[in-house]
């Protein structure tokens, strides 16, 4: 049975689709089966998994709405070694399509239950917004992994993103918890950060995952070759956290 975790916050540009297609390709290093589903109508877990998403025959948006199915659509990422349910521009159409469906909010869960015993993980990149397709991932999920950057800001979006995910476990998903906060894009040089990351580690103590992903231009750069950064340049400090990253995944799954 796959453990299904959401990488999710509202805010944009926190590096949460660098946190899914890595540690995708982390946890496959360490020979876990792994399944990236990209919730995003952007495409970019796609893109940075190696699969070109202007050429895709079927996407994620057929799935949701009951054109076709998980093991048809998904597609083998081989700079990765994972697989992957793709998605492109379509998937923004999915939205408006899926408001009048039957148990709309559980069509993702419904789908990815097709193929759960073939699998360890299950990791869902989503949008950043609080949308109907961010609320399938949290749906489908039993967990949430919560990438940010030590800025107030991202203190301050937070809290909206914590009490959507109450809401969800309150009515929709009992299963639901937040698995940890990830703090990433990390610049041990600014003080600020290092303050942020003291009052993560006070807020929300053993929920802040050991693990800190640094500021790194070679996880930047891998998504333009169509590569997790844990595969373009494995030896770089930004790899190198992102599979200290799945090893720590591992070890607390065990736990849970």
């Amino acid at each position: 049975m796959a453990r299904i975790f959401c990488v999710a916050n509202q805010k944009g540009g926190v590096g949460k689709t660098t946190t899914s297609v890595n540690l995708a390709a982390g946890l496959a290093k360490l020979g876990q089966r792994v399944l990236l589903v990209d919730l995003d109508p952007q495409g970019n877990a796609t893109m940075g998994a190696g699969i070109n998403k202007a050429e895709l025959k079927a996407s994620i948006y057929e799935v949701l709405l009951g054109m076709s199915d998980v093991k048809t659509v998904r597609i083998h990422s081989e700079t990765g070694r994972f697989d992957v349910l793709p998605a492109n521009r379509e998937l923004a159409g999915a939205e408006v399509e899926m408001v009048e469906l039957d148990n709309r909010e559980k069509r993702l869960k419904d789908a990815l239950a097709d193929v759960d015993g073939e699998y360890d993980f299950m990791l869902i990149d989503c949008p950043p917004a609080l949308s109907m397709l961010t609320l399938n991932g949290l749906c489908a999920a039993n967990g949430v992994i919560i990438p940010m950057q030590c800025e107030y800001y991202a203190l301050e979006g937070l809290s909206d993103l914590v009490n959507t995910i109450k809401k969800v476990h309150a009515k929709l998903n009992p299963d639901l918890k937040i698995i940890g906060l990830l703090r990433v894009m990390f610049d041990t040089r600014m003080t600020l950060s290092q303050q942020v990351s003291s009052q993560l580690e006070q807020h929300f103590g053993d929920k802040v995952f050991r693990t800190i992903i640094p500021r790194n231009v070679r996880l930047a750069e891998a998504p333009s070759y169509g590569m997790p950064g844990v595969n373009f340049d494995p030896s770089s400090k930004g790899a190198q956290a992102y599979i200290a990253f799945g090893a720590e995944m591992v070890a607390r799954i065990k736990t849970l």
